[in-house]
């Protein structure tokens, strides 16, 4: 039932979980050493997705933790050495993680220091369709002045069809055979269309020339194989990499091999028959009947209330709605992205109307006639602002947020007209601004000062860790500061996509 707050703040249940985290540390970290007693000597573990910060995972799955793939490998560390894939083409172009603002190559190391930090061991690093890239050599020989041990792996004319090439001493033959020493090695990468999975195959190729017997499996979390075709958490994984025009299907292989239907993604089930030759042609034959044979994923067998990451799954699909609109009204992604979201949603059969705040946000815009923002807690209740003359509407919807979790009655003023209106003169006369409204760092920064001498302010700014988690739309693009500041509070931000200009031409 509905419950109206002070303020006009609405309140629905609280969150619930869906997804059992302990139980699928144990299950998968057992599966994972359970395949490599399949194979002889060891096991190349391709490992697809983010290892740290999997907020995806923690969002379509409530309960998973975001570094519940970094704490399995914790699990295994005992026999567990990782290989970290970077394509020499990325490191030439200077390519950046989207969601860090840092070069691949850069996180190369960073990924490195962070999982050294956490105890587990780094072998090596391979450097992937490497063709004489100047960077390349660069990079090389800054990792070996780091006593980091570098590989190259070269482009193979025709790959992956050419597989009498591929499975040959002038194809797979040709690159540097990586060092290693424990069962388990898990190969990963800062981004996607490193080459992991020609790493491992490659590895493969190398180990039984020297009479190792060696074993190839992949652990990617989506799709979710024992989950149906079309249900919301699968939807919600294509609607994370539109960008990148996957699609969900049935393995048809496995239905045909066990008469069983299960979902994999296009690439994997495109690539079968290619892997099919290469292992052949490495052993004679080949240990799996289909794609989903190779995957080791578990986290199917821990949803515990399927309704409760149906609907996180959902919500994801429509943030991933407005992200995609705010990349394509700046220009940065093609028109067909947005499509395809579009008709996930359709599927999924809700709407942008489905987001609490979306609509609450819209509303309050409505009625007071200016740019608006809403903030659903982790309790349910939801807080709206509106931008004033002295602050925007998203450094407003923080202090609301803030005041409302702290108990300070929403008349209070935190931070007093005759603090703000010296700011703002600061921002429009001295460094040129043409909007005088304050930030959200800057009604942080301020806030900070003022908590010193002033209750209220320190109890609000102590309430601060608590948005983590929560939900926000705002009725325009925000900008990058603000932006930033969500991100790094944890906040699960949606805009609509229209921007401030726009905003001010359409009234």
């Amino acid at each position: 039932m509905l419950k109206i707050e002070v303020g006009g703040n609405i309140k629905f249940r609280m969150k619930h979980y869906g997804f059992d985290n302990d139980k699928y540390l144990k299950i998968q970290s057992e599966h994972i050493k359970e395949r490599i007693t399949h194979f002889g000597d060891k096991l190349y573990l391709e490992f697809g997705g983010k290892l740290f910060d999997d907020y995806h995972a923690s969002r379509v799955l409530p309960g998973f933790h975001p570094d519940s793939k970094l704490q399995l490998l914790m699990q295994l560390a005992d026999v567990a050495e990782i290989i970290i894939v970077i394509n020499a083409q990325d490191i030439e172009k200077n390519k950046i993680r989207g969601d860090l603002g840092i070069t691949y190559d850069k996180d190369v190391l960073r990924l490195r220091d962070e999982f050294q930090n956490r105890g587990l061991m780094v072998g090596s690093v391979v450097i992937t369709h490497y063709s004489g890239q100047e960077a390349a050599k660069q990079f090389r020989n800054k990792l070996k002045r780091m006593n980091i041990k570098v590989y190259f792996h070269y482009l193979i004319d025709g790959y992956p069809s050419n597989v009498k090439l591929i499975d040959s001493d002038e194809g797979f033959g040709k690159n540097d055979y990586v060092e290693t020493s424990r069962p388990l090695v898990v190969v990963t990468a800062p981004g996607p269309g490193s080459g992991k999975m020609a790493v491992c195959l490659s590895q493969l190729y190398q180990e039984y020339k020297r009479g190792v017997k060696a074993g190839y499996a992949k652990f990617e979390t989506f799709p979710i194989w024992n989950l149906p075709l079309k249900h919301p958490v699968n939807l919600a994984y294509e609607a994370a990499t539109a960008d990148l025009n996957d699609v969900n299907m049935i393995d048809p292989f496995h239905l045909e091999a066990y008469g069983k239907t299960t979902v994999n993604y296009n690439r994997d089930i495109e690539i079968f028959p290619v892997l099919d030759a290469i292992f052949k042609g490495i052993y004679g034959n080949n240990p799996y009947k289909s794609p989903t044979d190779m995957g080791v994923n578990m986290a199917g067998n821990c949803i515990i209330d399927d309704d409760v990451c149906c609907e996180a799954s959902k919500q994801e699909i429509i943030r991933r709605y407005y992200i995609t609109m705010g990349q394509y009204v700046q220009g940065n992604c093609p028109e067909e992205e947005i499509n395809k979201i579009e008709l996930l949603m359709q599927q999924a059969n809700i709407s942008t109307n489905d987001r609490k705040v979306t609509v609450a946000a819209k509303e309050r815009a409505a009625k007071d006639k200016v740019i608006c923002a809403a903030i659903e807690l982790q309790d349910g209740t939801i807080i709206t602002s509106a931008t004033s003359d002295l602050l925007g509407t998203s450094a407003a919807l923080i202090l609301n947020a803030t005041k409302h979790l702290a108990g300070i009655d929403h008349k209070v003023k935190l931070i007093p007209k005759e603090m703000i209106e010296p700011i703002q003169k600061m921002k429009v006369s001295y460094l040129s601004g043409n909007n005088p409204r304050l930030h959200t760092d800057e009604v942080l920064v301020a806030l900070s000062m003022l908590s010193k001498d002033d209750e209220n302010c320190r109890k609000a700014l102590e309430q601060l860790p608590n948005l983590k988690g929560c939900q926000v739309h705002t009725t325009v693009i925000l900008s990058e500061v603000d932006r930033k500041i969500f991100k790094k509070l944890g906040v699960d931000l949606t805009c609509e996509p229209v921007s401030k200009k726009q905003k001010s031409l359409i009234g």
